[in-house]
């Protein structure tokens, strides 16, 4: 009979060997169990640190980001990807209203993924709404980078008083849905056919989550 117990690092160990071995080999039919993984090897995914990114250091690292969801996806509803100079208006556009720009970077600095928010309507009673973005590098999706960046995210637009945050996620992006849906963003509203990329129509699908800031809100 064998038996299997899980230990404290989640490796599962296999106690076969002593118990069913001997009757096993003697029939012919043993085959030894697979190797099991050391103890001290690594069981989680690569550490990362959040930081505010800056132009000089991460310029270059965003716009990479961003152009190869500009060329491979519908995460971003443009057609050419985007020259250097590009980041300077970017990053100044940022700056000037105070919008962050939370980054994750690996233990070398690389930095893996970012989030922002921007003006989402150029209205001025809009001023406690704000369209968020969060893009992650292809080679480090699916690690659970953007819910940690959205958490941040969500936490900054309490501490600046926001009180709605508000994504535009191409329809078809479930990935990128079911994360918004996740951290308590509702369904809005679909525009159907909003955006032609790669031969076909586009539906633009719009999330939002309230939040209990400000809590005295004011005109002007």
């Amino acid at each position: 009979m064998c038996h299997a117990w899980r230990s404290p690092r989640h490796v599962v160990i296999f106690e076969c060997e002593a118990m069913c071995a001997p009757a096993a080999k003697a029939a012919g039919t043993w085959h030894a169990p697979p190797p099991i993984a050391p103890r001290d090897a690594p069981m989680t995914p690569p550490t990362f640190r959040l930081i505010d990114c800056i132009e000089r250091e991460h310029a270059g690292a965003i716009l990479d980001i961003l152009n190869d969801a500009i060329v491979n996806s519908t995460a971003l509803y443009d057609y050419a990807p985007r020259p250097p100079e590009a980041m300077a208006a970017w990053f100044a556009t940022k700056r000037a209203n105070g919008f962050p720009v939370v980054g994750a970077v690996d233990a070398a600095g690389t930095l893996l993924g970012f989030a922002s928010w921007g003006t989402f309507r150029a209205f001025p009673a809009y001023k406690y709404s704000v369209e968020h973005s969060v893009y992650i590098h292809r080679e480090h999706r699916g690690a659970g980078l953007g819910q940690v960046l959205m958490a941040e995210l969500i936490r900054r637009a309490r501490e600046k008083q926001v009180h709605v945050l508000i994504g535009c996620i191409d329809a078809s992006n479930e990935g990128s849905i079911a994360l918004h849906r996740k951290l308590g963003f509702t369904h809005s509203g679909t525009f159907p056919q909003v955006g032609f990329k790669f031969g076909r129509w586009l539906d633009a699908a719009f999330y939002q989550l309230l939040l209990d800031t400000p809590a005295n809100p004011v005109d002007g």
